[in-house]
């Protein structure tokens, strides 16, 4: 029947009539509101559309389509406008900025989706409303916060100085949120001034090559300011931000990339600080015998491997998700599973300085700790490292500081700590990678382990100066190898395991099956520490 004959028939509802009013059909308001939802979903209209994709990056509704799983997604406020009389009768779909909650693996995150469609993704007052209301039921129902990012920042024609202070709560809240529920910060387009700080407070930034960047201030911005001129990508591109300045972790090819990069991620945490990591189903033996370490790992304790082949043959299937793998080389953060168990591994790099820790490396590693302690995700240390770089150079870029915080990080851990000294680990780099005294809860060595305040060779120059300086010039390379050598013997890791400062010494071919052991006999950890506001961090 058509509308016109059920209207004509006797038994169709009548038009309700309202005292005072008009007579109405539901026909045209649905019709309404049907055009509004389509007029939402239209974005910033079919041009801007076209040139969103010849730039190669995707709308911010496909980008959502593809993060979350199918049909999960529940949009808030998606007939928000801008309601900005400066602005008049111009209509701002959604005011630039996508919010809802959907389901990622099955589990619910809440989402705010810039659309750099409409008014370049600008920050605009109904928009920032709708994400101070996503903020806040992430943090009461305690599920992960995602920004997908793509905007110019905030939107400067239209911002009253009330309304642009009131914004500051997006970053008060982000630091509320931190160590709470996982916050991701997506970053696929360019991003200045309020968005670019986003990423700053996040806990993980993936960056799409060629199309996303960020910065305090834009081109523009900094030519009027300061006079330089420089491209986006230049300033504050992905190779800018993942290679140079640490602030990303990651680096991708196109959105699509990006987006499975953030589920990857997600993956891996619980859904607030409450709650264990999520288990993985695996077929890989957490006994399974990992042989090809005898021909990745030279006995040699100066010779160069890439650990990155050690952390994959360990893990659970060789799956790893490297966190800043290019910036601060010489460690090595990642995710992983053993056993199914989600871990995070810090692992020295020998092919980068030596495996020798610096500025960056100790900020990397702190805040990778960090990261894993405050959403209970047990932590693997793999040991190579011959310690804190030395110099004047390094001193004046604050060693003492920077390493402070990877040895505040570490005995802050509460979490499940393994160590395996595959090497040498010598001096504060042996206490900075969860050495014995900051509550290692199993700890084994290789037989090529060297537990010491510094190498032999070190150790011969300071204890055996004068000694050497006695003997004929031609005699002093032989006398030296000599004597590193007998202090080599000193610091066998039998001598360690003799005296019960390790755990156990292992065939490298069993390490997977020695964190499996630690991770188990550790899993159920609960640590006490005094009561205090919050330490005091050497930043």
């Amino acid at each position: 029947m058509s509308r016109d004959e059920r209207a004509m028939s006797d038994d169709a509802p009548r038009p309700v009539s309202h005292e005072g009013g008009d007579v109405h059909e539901w026909g045209p308001l649905v019709d309404g509101l049907v055009a509004r939802r389509e007029q939402a979903l239209g974005m910033g209209g079919p041009e801007l559309v076209d040139r969103q994709h010849s730039l190669g990056k995707l709308t911010v509704r496909e980008r959502l389509e593809r993060l979350v799983d199918q049909g999960t997604f529940v949009e808030f406020g998606m007939l928000a406008d801008h309601m900005d009389p400066g602005l008049g009768d111009r209509y701002l779909a959604a005011d630039g900025c996508v919010t809802g909650v959907g389901d990622v693996d099955g589990r619910r995150v809440a989402i705010a989706a810039y659309d750099f469609t409409v008014m370049a993704g600008s920050m605009g007052a109904v928009g920032e409303d709708k994400v101070s209301r996503i903020r806040e039921l992430a943090l009461r129902q305690r599920i992960p916060m995602v920004w997908l990012l793509d905007s110019a920042g905030a939107r400067i024609s239209s911002q009253s100085g009330s309304t642009f202070a009131g914004m500051g709560a997006l970053f008060r809240e982000q630091v509320a949120m931190s160590g709470v529920v996982p916050m991701v910060a997506a970053m696929l387009g360019h991003c200045a001034a309020g968005t670019a700080y986003i990423p700053a407070l996040a806990d993980f930034v993936p960056m799409v090559k060629g199309t996303s960047s960020m910065a305090l201030g834009g081109r523009h911005l900094v030519k009027a300011a300061v006079g330089e001129d420089v491209t986006e990508e230049e300033m504050g591109g992905s190779a800018v931000h993942t290679k140079v300045s640490g602030v990303a972790d990651l680096e991708v090819a196109d959105d699509d990339e990006c987006l499975a990069v953030v589920r990857r991620y997600l993956s891996f945490f619980p859904s607030n600080n409450r709650e264990r990591p999520p288990e993985r189903p695996t077929d890989d033996p957490v006994d399974r015998r990992v042989d090809e370490l005898h021909a990745i790992v030279p006995t040699a304790p100066r010779r160069a491997y890439d650990v990155r082949r050690v952390v994959t043959a360990i893990v659970d299937d060789g799956d790893v998700l490297w966190m800043k793998p290019d910036w601060a080389k010489n460690v090595v953060t990642a995710l992983a599973h053993v056993g199914g168990a989600a871990v995070g591994i810090v692992a020295n790099q020998p092919m980068v300085l030596g495996g020798a820790l610096d500025v960056n490396a100790a900020d990397k590693a702190a805040r990778f700790v960090w990261l894993c302690d405050a959403f209970n995700i047990p932590l693997v240390f793999l040991h190579d490292v011959p310690g804190f770089v030395v110099g004047s150079a390094v001193e004046k870029q604050g060693i003492i500081r920077h390493g402070a915080k990877m040895l505040f990080a570490v005995s802050e851990a509460t979490v499940p700590k393994i160590s395996v000294v595959m090497r040498k680990s010598y001096g504060a780099g042996y206490f900075v990678m969860n050495g014995l005294a900051y509550e290692a809860d199993y700890i084994v060595t290789w037989p090529t382990a060297e537990i010491a305040v510094m190498g032999p060779d070190g150790a011969v120059a300071i204890i055996h100066r004068r000694t050497l300086e006695a003997v004929p010039e031609e005699e002093r390379a032989t006398k030296r190898l000599e004597l590193a050598e007998e202090i080599r013997r000193n610091i066998d890791p039998y001598v360690a395991a003799g005296h019960a400062k390790v755990d156990d010494v292992i065939d490298p071919a069993e390490t997977r099956a020695a964190i499996a052991r630690g991770l188990r006999v550790s899993r159920d950890k609960h640590v006490e520490r005094p009561w205090r506001k919050h330490g005091v961090l050497p930043v």
